[in-house]
């Protein structure tokens, strides 16, 4: 075929995401492939839709639609070998490679319990873990500011990841804090990592909050001396100032235990009530608030599963409490226990000197960290990121040459997470591909997200076309990956 002068790179790898359930329900992944997406990596940030033994489905469901919404009785999976099954009989237009989620495994072991795993609980979590590993699984991931993999202690932690070094499988990571106790936080990651010896790869570099700008030239360095001495570690970051999670991040961990309908009552008394408030609004409180560094004004809801709360999908806290004029702690707590804790949030929370830092450092890869929630208003990262490094940034920023940032969102990842037969373009590689022109850009914004990007021509999956004169197909070629 005759490229007219475009560019043709590997397709593109999104190394963070949370596309586990919309797989299942949307297996073009049109937002993605549009974007020259042809291998997602889910199961991060301890999220995913297995293992489950019997009677942890529900808690896992219950845990997993507070990040993405209602979850169907047969979209959790015993194991990963089941949920690999149900991906690839529908089929897919991209790939999927996985996580194990170390929440699932908590779940299915102490549920909601905030307590240490004894050494027999510990010892099942592992067994669970290798069993996934086995079936293809390519690493674990933590997300310990979410419980329940917030309440793990360092045993747990390093077993797991021993079980998982022992596999020689990845071990992701959100650690406890991209805030005061980031450089703390990366700390204990790597002595996980130094015992365990599996390669690892921290999530969403980041520093939150103002009084934490700066810190990741120091967080940067942390991580070079580590790969110095031996430990094999790099990082993933998406290019926006914005985070997004759920509108639960806002409270205490100490306050999920026993679920999230133990917090919904716990917050209809008033002793609930008035832990929560001092936990958000006293300085000296030991748990520090996300609200107290960046401001109720720079928290936007972008997703519920309510009906009635969707006019404020879009709003910061502060107008759309004044709008139902309330405080916007009391709006807070209205949209927990109306939503059922199913409402998302967009946090504008970074400094443009550390985003620029992380994202131009040569241990980054890009991840979108998107959170795909249809009909509501997510951070638009789920539609443009990967147009944004190949154009604005590159293009028009001058943050890296087209060549460093194509490897950042191809052959990085791909060799982060064992895709041995993707990432660059050489003979007896599977032809992912993406054409793309030199106009690609990046359309979607915090108040119109879903915006598909342009300039990218064709994207093909194990050589067949997903994306034909910039229009998605209908193929679905792709397939779940294992390493």
């Amino acid at each position: 075929m005759d490229a007219g002068g475009r560019y043709l790179a590997p397709g593109f790898i999104d190394a963070h995401c949370h596309d586990d359930l919309i797989c299942l329900r949307e297996p073009e992944r049109v937002e993605k492939i549009m974007q020259g997406v042809t291998c997602l990596v889910v199961g991060n940030c301890s999220f995913s839709l297995y293992p489950t033994v019997p009677g942890s489905q529900d808690h896992l469901r219950e845990h997993f639609s507070t990040l993405l919404g209602e979850i169907g009785a047969d979209e959790v999976f015993e194991s990963f070998a089941a949920y690999r099954g149900a991906l690839d009989r529908q089929g897919m237009s991209l790939n999927v490679v996985s996580l194990v989620g170390h929440a699932a495994l908590r779940l299915a072991v102490l549920g909601y319990d905030q307590r240490p795993a004894t050494a027999a609980e510990r010892a099942r979590m592992q067994q669970l873990l290798d069993k996934q590993l086995a079936e293809g699984a390519v690493g674990l991931s933590l997300g310990l500011v979410y419980p329940p993999s917030a309440y793990a202690d360092s045993d747990e932690l390093q077993a797991l990841a021993k079980t998982t070094g022992a596999r020689g499988k990845i071990l992701a990571a959100h650690v406890r804090s991209y805030e005061g106790a980031l450089i703390e936080s990366i700390d204990e990651f790597l002595g996980l990592l130094e015992t365990s010896k599996a390669p690892g790869l921290l999530s969403h570099l980041q520093a939150a909050g103002r009084p934490n700008w700066g810190k990741i030239p120091k967080a940067i360095a942390q991580l070079e001396a580590a790969n110095a001495r031996g430990i094999d570690v790099s990082f993933d970051m998406y290019p926006y100032l914005a985070g997004s999670s759920y509108m639960l991040q806002l409270v205490p961990p100490a306050m999920h235990a026993g679920g999230i309908q133990a917090l919904i009552a716990s917050l209809r008394t008033g002793e609930g009530l008035a832990e929560l408030r001092r936990s958000i609004e006293d300085p000296t409180a030991p748990w520090i608030s996300k609200v107290q560094m960046i401001g109720w004004g720079n928290v936007r809801i972008s997703g519920t599963s309510n009906p009635a709360l969707k006019k404020f999908e879009g709003l910061d806290m502060e107008k759309a409490a004044a709008q139902d004029g309330i405080a916007p702690f009391d709006f807070m707590v209205r949209m927990i226990l109306e939503d059922e804790g199913q409402t998302t949030i967009v946090m504008f929370q970074l400094d443009n000197a550390d985003l620029r830092a992380a994202c131009t450092h040569g241990l980054h890869m890009v991840g979108s960290d998107g959170l795909p929630r249809p009909g509501t208003k997510p951070h638009p990262r789920a539609f443009g990121t990967f147009p944004r490094v190949a154009g604005r940034l590159r293009r028009d920023e001058h943050w890296f040459s087209l060549e460093d940032a194509v490897r950042r969102m191809t052959s990085m990842a791909a060799r982060r997470f064992g895709l041995k037969d993707r990432g660059v373009i050489a003979t007896g590689m599977v032809a992912d591909l993406v054409l793309f022109d030199e106009t690609i850009e990046d359309r979607a914004t915090f108040d119109d997200p879903a915006q598909l990007p342009s300039g990218i021509e064709t994207v093909w999956v194990a050589g067949q076309a997903v994306v034909e004169n910039s229009k998605p197909t209908g193929a679905r070629p792709g397939r779940v990956l294992t390493n």
